[in-house]
């Protein structure tokens, strides 16, 4: 695989990071900064890190996982979407957390790089090396979700709950692409 594409991989693979951190971006209202950088840390790692564990297994992941990845990542999503739009209508209190928690950021980072696990697999089946894919991949992630979850910034004088909403729905549009 030349360098080319493995960059053009990397922007394919990132594009959910950044779609991801975008909706993040419209809710996250404390901590900006440290959450945007644990929200693309998250998704640079796991962008690195599934592209490696479907090299090394890519035999057994690609006949057990590749059946069901789109129902795992639409489950997934559909989850954290309706979730987004529940907690829009609940009052807000001060501990609200708006998914930048441990638990939703290794949800999301799951949800975000299960192609990358396909990728990873196709990335032995081509005898392409590892590491030079799979940083790219992660450093492309990283720098995507920062400037989604930036981007968002553009969009923060809409109402909160509208924000939220709209938040949701991105993440619930995502579920819906993920079973085509």
């Amino acid at each position: 695989m030349s360098a080319i594409e493995i960059i053009l991989l990397a922007i394919a693979l990132g594009v959910d990071c950044c779609v991801v951190s975008f909706s993040q971006g419209l809710v996250v209202k404390e901590e900006k900064e440290l959450n945007s950088l644990k929200l693309a840390f998250t998704m640079g790692l796991f962008q690195a890190l599934m592209p490696a564990i479907g090299y090394l297994f890519a035999f057994l992941i690609s006949s057990l996982v590749s059946n069901y990845t789109h129902l795992l990542t639409f489950a997934i999503f559909l989850i954290l979407g309706v979730n987004c739009i529940i907690e829009s209508f609940v009052e807000e209190t001060e501990e609200k957390n708006n998914c930048i928690d441990a638990k939703c950021l290794l949800l999301l980072g799951v949800a975000t790089s299960i192609d990358a696990l396909g990728a990873g697999a196709s990335l032995s089946f081509s005898e392409t090396t590892l590491a030079l894919p799979a940083l790219v991949i992660g450093a492309v992630s990283f720098v995507m979700s920062l400037a989604g979850f930036w981007f968002s910034e553009f969009f923060k004088n809409f109402p909160s709950k509208f924000m939220e909403v709209t938040g949701g729905l991105i993440l619930i549009a995502l579920a819906v692409k993920a079973l085509f």
